[in-house]
């Protein structure tokens, strides 16, 4: 309710009504496949960046054949690691009907990484470029993903495997690591069926509705585009890699309707279009989420794409997704509205999903009241907040290690990571406030703020910008800019420029990096 600390909403970005949460005990991904096949087995289930497509009856048959793969081949896991294509959900409903646990890898990791992720006991799909790699890591069967489709096509069927229990692990995904070292996190049947069925309408897609999928198969985001895109019947268009222009042409030539894309991908998108329109008629929507979105992008998009639907989604590995969303008509009265309560919750990730209790708590663990900043916990049937190894949280609720306040309307509004936050003098200090700051500078295109040790004062707070090209400004203009508007305790005590700041692939502000970087910089 207004005005409290732990919220929900009502329904999702694109208007689709959910299905009845109460029926997520009978639903596994293996009944979501046969669902999608029960619509139509000869509809185009997804399309690969090569052109090649596969129906769901075409999809059903590779996931059979491939379960008869992993059965012959004794393994105990299913990793996959390569770029996004037809190959990537044949591996995943392979795994599902073979009742094994799937493992997507981030195929960017450096060998000693992805050396300690790699089993002996798992049969992995590889693209050609990595196939040698994992076999020299250590796993135990590779099968190139060029080849893999066909192969699991030809094979015999599976026999009919044993049912699906709920709390079987369906999903072994390795969070980020941006602030720490990866960790698995286990996704069980029960979790992303919940957030399936919770969030989009089954069969609820037109015949002309196509997804365009450009973030990697190894994140949260691609995993679950996939399967609620397939509920919905909607066509997954799949790019292997992200380019402005070619992001673009694939929308056009698909006629694509629905996109999902992360801040950065967007900031290269309105750049690329600069002054000149969309041109774009198919799109209605797209989606975005996974790191924070400059304002000044945003603003500039709802600008190029006047017709296009936006939504912010908020989410985790370890939820299953998306947990909270900005939707569309949030975006349009935020860009033209003249109030500043209602313009700044452009800057929030919305509302809570339909069954999902998103709470605000103290260092006592209390709840907080809303406007005031805490530990941001979550809980609801989609949320597993477990990890290979180790024990789950408690009585269901989850600590998503993110920080963060709740407006007085229940929009969450998220200010970074319990982690980043710099503790100077006694003081906390959330990033996100002084990169706000930073960024409304009109020679600022990108910051971050860190916290570097100090013997006097614990930590001192550095900022890193990237300066549009040929900019005036140096260094200690901008930290004068910057303290011509926050307190001196939250003025940066440094500022350096640099060319880019490191990012994951999927958006994500390597921030440890960049502590890295500015702690041997001269305050």
């Amino acid at each position: 309710m207004p005005g409290e600390n732990r919220v929900s909403a009502p329904g999702l970005a694109d208007g689709k009504i959910p299905a009845d949460p109460d029926d997520e005990h009978v639903m596994d991904l293996e009944l979501l496949l046969t669902m999608s096949v029960s619509l139509d087995e000869s509809r185009v289930a997804v399309t690969g960046p090569d052109g090649r497509s596969l129906t769901t009856g075409q999809l059903r048959a590779a996931a059979s054949g491939a379960a008869s793969l992993l059965h012959g081949a004794g393994a105990a896991r299913v990793a996959y690691c390569g770029a996004n294509g037809v190959a990537f959900p044949a591996a995943l409903f392979g795994s599902v009907a073979a009742r094994l646990p799937f493992v997507p890898l981030n195929y960017r990791l450096a060998d000693a990484q992805l050396g300690r992720i790699v089993t002996p006991d798992e049969l992995a799909v590889a693209s050609s470029q990595q196939a040698e790699r994992l076999k020299r890591l250590g796993a135990g069967h590779v099968l190139d993903a060029e080849d893999f489709v066909d192969a699991a096509l030809g094979a015999p069927p599976s026999g009919d495997g044993q049912p699906i229990d709920p709390d079987d692990v369906a999903l072994l995904l390795y969070t980020s690591g941006t602030t720490a070292a990866p960790k698995a996190a286990l996704l069980r049947h029960r979790h992303l069926a919940a957030y399936v069925i919770g969030t989009v309408e089954f069969a609820g897609a037109g015949p002309e509705e196509a997804a365009l999928l450009s973030v990697p198969p190894y994140h949260i985001a691609g995993v679950m585009n996939l399967l609620s895109n397939l509920y919905m019947g909607r066509r997954v268009v799949y790019l292997d890699g992200f380019d402005p222009d070619r992001w673009l042409d694939v929308v056009r030539d698909e006629a694509i309707t629905h996109a999902m894309v992360v801040p950065t991908m967007l900031a290269r998108i309105v750049a690329a279009l600069g002054d000149g329109p969309s041109d774009v008629p198919s799109l209605r929507t797209i989606s975005y989420g996974g790191a924070r979105m400059p304002a000044a992008v945003i603003d500039r998009a709802l600008e190029l794409f006047p017709n296009v639907a936006f939504a912010n989604a908020y989410g985790l590995t370890e939820t299953s997704s998306t947990i909270a969303v900005l939707g569309p008509d949030d975006h349009r009265l935020a860009q033209t509205s003249d109030d500043p309560v209602v313009r700044a919750r452009l800057g929030s990730v919305g509302l809570a999903l339909p069954g999902v209790e998103i709470e605000i708590r103290d260092e006592e663990s209390r709840p907080c009241p809303a406007g005031v900043s805490g530990d941001i916990y979550v809980r609801g049937e989609q949320v597993a907040g477990e990890y290979a190894g180790e024990d789950g949280g408690s009585d269901g609720w989850f600590a998503t290690r993110d920080r963060g306040h709740v407006d007085e309307d229940g929009y969450v509004f998220v200010e970074g990571r319990a982690d980043d936050t710099i503790i100077r003098g006694g003081e906390n200090v959330a990033p996100a406030e002084i990169e706000e700051v930073l960024m409304a500078h009109e020679e600022v295109v990108d910051c971050a703020v860190v916290g570097i040790e100090d013997e006097e004062w614990g930590q001192r707070i550095a900022a890193a910008v990237v300066l549009v090209p040929g900019a005036a400004s140096a260094p200690e203009d901008i930290r004068a800019f910057a303290r011509g508007r926050l307190r001196g305790s939250k003025t940066p005590d440094l500022v350096v420029v640099l060319d880019e700041l490191p990012y994951t692939d999927t958006g994500k502000l390597l921030r440890r990096v960049v502590r890295e970087q500015l702690s041997g910089s001269s305050l």
